[in-house]
C-alpha cells in the first residue's frame, strides 16, 4: 500500500492474518484520492456469460456489477471516514468503522479472488503437478477432494465461502470455511481456490439446492490460477 494516511486492511485482520492479509490486500487494485486509498472494482477476466451453462450471465453480471461493486464502494466510504477519525484521534469513530471494513474489504478480498478461480468449461483443464500431487497426498484423490470441499461448504450455515487454502507453517494444504465476508486470512491460510455460498451467487439459477451449485462448479474451476497461488504461497 502506499504511505501516508492509505490504510491496509491487513491492519483489520488480526496479527495472525498479516502476512496472508498484506499479500492479499496488496494485490488489490487502487488509487489514492487525498492520500486516502480508493479501492477498484476490477474488470472480470471473461464475459459475464462465458460461464454459462454452469453460472449464467445474469447472475455473474448481478454479482459483479451490483454485490461487488457495492462491497467496493462501501469499503472505500468507510476508509475515507477512518482515516479523517484518525486524523481526529476520535477512538470511538474509529472503532464503530472496524465492523464496516472487516465485511466490505472481506468481500472485496474474497471477490478479487474468485472471479480469477474460475474460467470459461472450455479452457478448465484438471490439476496437475505439484498441486495435484499435494491435493492426492492429503485427500487420496481429486475427486475425493472435490467432495470433501463441496460436503463441507454445502454446510455452511447461512452465508459463507469455503476455501482451499495453505498453512505457511505446516506446509500442508487446508479445507476451511469461513462465515458471511470474513478473509481466509482470518484464519491464517493463504487462500488458493475460493467458493462463494451466498445465495447472491447461484439462487437465480439453482434455487436453494446450494449442493448442485457446488456440483457444477467445478466444471469451471481455472485449476491453472489455483496452481499459481500454490506456488507463490509456498515461496
Amino acid at each position: 500500500m502506499a504511505s501516508g494516511r492509505v490504510i491496509n486492511l491487513a491492519r483489520f485482520l488480526g496479527r495472525a492474518a498479516e502476512p496472508a492479509a498484506a499479500a492479499q490486500s496488496s494485490a488489490l487494485q487502487y488509487s489514492t484520492v487525498g492520500g486516502v486509498a480508493a479501492y477498484k472494482l476490477p474488470d472480470l477476466p471473461y464475459d459475464h456469460s462465458a460461464l454459462e451453462p454452469v453460472i449464467s450471465g445474469e447472475i455473474m453480471e448481478l454479482h459483479h456489477k451490483k454485490h461487488h461493486a457495492a462491497y467496493v464502494t462501501n469499503l472505500n466510504k468507510a476508509l475515507e471516514e477512518y482515516a479523517d477519525a484518525e486524523s481526529n484521534k476520535d477512538l470511538q469513530k474509529m472503532i464503530s468503522l472496524q465492523s464496516a471494513i472487516n465485511f466490505n474489504g472481506g468481500g472485496h478480498i474474497n471477490h478479487d479472488i474468485f472471479w480469477t478461480n474460475l474460467c470459461p468449461e472450455k479452457d478448465a483443464a484438471p490439476p496437475s503437478g505439484e498441486l495435484l500431487a499435494a491435493i492426492e497426498a492429503k485427500w487420496g484423490s481429486l475427486d475425493k477432494f472435490t467432495a470433501t470441499f463441496s460436503a463441507k461448504t454445502a454446510a455452511v450455515q447461512g452465508s459463507g465461502w469455503g476455501w482451499l487454502g495453505l498453512n505457511k507453517e505446516t506446509k500442508a494444504l487446508e479445507i476451511a470455511t469461513c462465515a458471511n465476508q470474513d478473509p481466509l486470512a482470518a484464519k491464517g491460510l493463504v487462500p488458493l481456490l475460493g467458493i462463494d455460498v451466498w445465495e447472491h451467487a447461484y439462487y437465480l439459477q439453482y434455487k436453494n439446492v446450494r449442493p448442485d451449485y457446488l456440483k457444477a462448479i467445478w466444471k469451471v474451476v481455472n485449476w491453472e490460477n489455483v496452481a499459481q497461488r500454490y506456488k507463490a504461497a509456498k515461496a
